[in-house]
């Protein structure tokens, strides 16, 4: 991708992000992964109902970028370019983030896990599920609320075809089972971003 348009495509969702938090001296950088209706916007919501993050939901980024998406490989290339130099910028300016993505596998993780690396951020990797039939009932119930607010255009086929390919995460984290109570994991990942 061009220079001059990575620049472009990271104003745009810089300015899609609205007000900041105050920077922290040492930011954390929350990477949450899982395949679609596993419940990540969810608990994205609720951790930064806890914590004074900025949510980076790639659904909604993409939107922003592209008007009616694709999803083409050459689409998400130039999403997720963008997205790691506007992680880039933010984790410099001392900006905590949750990145709200599917993150599968394990080669695109690695390129987060060298950003956080590089600038010193704290790491925070959590893996969301949830039973196939629970993803089932959330897709269809997705798919009927049309006007719910919710960015993601992943239904059900979306989620079959994305389950084989789902890598295990190398590093240490936190796995949560969204249909289940996830106030224990919550709790301590706010518990990791203070210490």
């Amino acid at each position: 991708m061009e220079q001059t348009q990575l620049v472009s495509d990271v104003q745009q969702l810089t300015e899609s992000l609205g007000q900041l938090p105050e920077p922290m001296v040492e930011p954390a950088f929350i990477v949450v992964s899982g395949l679609p209706g596993t419940g990540k916007s969810h608990l994205c919501s609720k951790l930064a109902e806890r914590l004074p993050f900025v949510i980076l939901e790639s659904d909604a980024l993409r939107k922003t970028l592209f008007s009616s998406p694709s999803y083409s490989p050459q689409e998400s290339s130039r999403l997720f370019q963008a997205c790691h130099l506007l992680i880039e910028r933010l984790l410099k300016k001392g900006i905590p983030l949750i990145l709200d993505a599917t993150n599968l596998s394990e080669r695109y993780r690695e390129r987060l896990y060298n950003i956080a690396d590089r600038l010193d951020a704290k790491l925070i990797l959590v893996r969301v599920e949830a039973p196939s039939q629970v993803v089932h009932e959330r897709l269809r119930a997705r798919q009927e609320e049309v006007c719910s607010g919710n960015k993601s255009d992943a239904d059900w086929e979306v989620y079959q075809r994305m389950k084989p390919v789902v890598q295990q995460i190398r590093r240490n984290h936190y796995a949560v089972d969204t249909s289940r109570d996830i106030t224990p994991v919550l709790d301590k990942i706010v518990r990791e971003v203070k210490r």
